[in-house]
């Protein structure tokens, strides 16, 4: 507990995005209702078609039964608002909390009692803001009388906010259906997110708490930001992603102006190559800290121009490919840390003059890991002592493999003018969720990492 006991020392501000998650725990009858409700054939054929946002029902079911089959945790966009009724007639949910990557790290922050959590999502209406938990060191900056002043979320809602509603389908390995004359066996657990990207829901900081972020910027040791990935390329009010890139640019700039908060930014899978690519190049040299897991490697190397490095990612998974892309990224955008995270294994990638040891980037990963097999094993951490749980979770079958494919990637490729370090991750057999597992252990690595630098006086 010693690491986690200094990290909790620290004060951290979490922005943009929050919603609600609506689970549903999928079983053979639900999937194999929706095939029968559509066909076998047409389902197969709009497979083939793969179709990148859900625009109607069967768009869903066909990226769905993709996922099934595959075994592999997706998201997929639903950018049309009237199928909200559609998923209402035909999901109960089973669970109704907190989503959205600012929101989950600002609830496990709070309830690991981190002395101060900051958080800001320019969405806030009550039934949002219910979803926070109720800790006192949990607050929402507020503008009053032109001072900046903090209250809880839950009384700093406001009555007209648009909501947004993420439904998320858990499914379990093992569970069996059929498509057509097709038998399907899931080969892993995991889940399927429907992301709602409306027009109503914006990633911005409002204009009159703007002039104050150098202030929150005083008094907090670092930021983790995220939710860019729900910026669309245009709105019908004429704005569009460039404009919001630069209003991210500027509080990024904002909050580090009156001294230097480490930024982490915790990129999502973003659909559109165009977009993706903005994101990259406009937040990526700002930040000190990036946390992705191996999808995304492969999709932003693909975006930077290395489809083939990307391709070798998406088809092999390999190490070595992975240590490679990372050095690519830390290089090309002049990153200090890159944290890389995967059902098996987790990487840092920093360049050789980082003042932490290779020991100690070590033991900032056993943090996430121990931290995200908490969760895991729970289905949220309401305590600091919920972290003991991790503790007695086992790492992965595949960790001894890891280790010895990891010293042999090493051996192959030049690492000279890198720190490279990677720890098999502790894996649950029956998670009670998978939500919030990569937010979970983002927030773990950063603020660790940030606890040991303060130790060193580099913070």
């Amino acid at each position: 507990m010693g690491l986690l006991d200094d990290a909790r020392e620290l004060s951290i501000y979490t922005a943009y995005n929050t919603n609600v998650d609506a689970i549903t725990f999928l079983d053979e009858e639900t999937v194999q209702g929706l095939i029968d409700e559509f066909g076998a054939e047409a389902v197969r054929k709009r497979m083939d078609e793969y179709p990148r946002e859900i625009n109607e029902p069967l768009d869903f079911v066909a990226r769905l039964v993709h996922a099934l089959k595959t075994g592999k945790p997706m998201a997929v966009p639903l950018v049309n608002e009237e199928l909200h009724t559609w998923f209402d007639s035909h999901f109960k949910y089973d669970i109704e909390r907190m989503g959205g990557q600012a929101g989950i790290i600002a609830n496990l922050l709070a309830s690991l009692d981190f002395r101060r959590v900051i958080v800001y999502t320019p969405h806030l209406a009550r039934k949002q803001a219910e979803m926070f938990v109720d800790r006192p060191n949990l607050l929402y900056p507020v503008v009053e009388d032109g001072r900046l002043t903090f209250r809880h979320p839950r009384e700093a809602y406001r009555e007209n906010d648009p909501i947004k509603v993420n439904r998320i389908f858990e499914f379990r390995a093992g569970t069996t259906f059929k498509l057509g004359s097709e038998r399907i066996t899931i080969p892993f657990s995991g889940r399927f997110i429907v992301s709602a990207r409306f027009e109503s829901i914006r990633i911005y900081t409002e204009p009159e708490l703007k002039p104050f972020l150098p202030e929150i910027g005083l008094q907090v040791d670092g930021a983790i930001l995220s939710g860019y990935q729900g910026i669309k390329l245009r709105y019908s009010d004429g704005k569009d992603a460039n404009h919001y890139l630069r209003e991210a640019k500027r509080d990024i700039l904002l909050l580090k102006r009156e001294k230097d908060v480490k930024v982490h930014l915790e990129f999502a899978s973003i659909q559109n190559r165009e977009l993706r690519k903005k994101v990259i190049y406009n937040l990526f040299p700002l930040v000190d800290s990036v946390g992705m897991d191996e999808a995304e490697i492969a999709h932003v190397l693909n975006a930077l121009g290395y489809s083939k490095l990307a391709e070798r990612i998406f088809t092999y998974n390999r190490i070595e490919d992975t240590v490679l892309g990372g050095k690519i990224l830390v290089d090309e955008m002049n990153l200090e840390v890159l944290q890389i995270h995967t059902i098996y294994y987790i990487m840092y990638i920093t360049h050789a003059d980082n003042p932490l040891s290779e020991g100690e980037l070590r033991s900032s990963l056993e943090l996430a890991t121990t931290l995200a097999a908490a969760r895991a094993s729970l289905g949220d951490i309401t305590s600091p002592e919920d972290f003991k749980i991790g503790m007695k979770v086992p790492y992965n079958e595949y960790g001894e493999f890891v280790k010895l494919r990891f010293e042999e990637a090493k051996r192959r490729l030049r690492t000279r003018e890198y720190k490279v370090v990677i720890i098999p991750t502790r894996l649950v057999r029956n998670p009670v969720s998978t939500v919030g597992l990569g937010d979970t252990i983002s927030a773990g690595a950063f603020t660790s990492y940030l606890a040991m630098l303060r130790k060193k006086g580099k913070l």
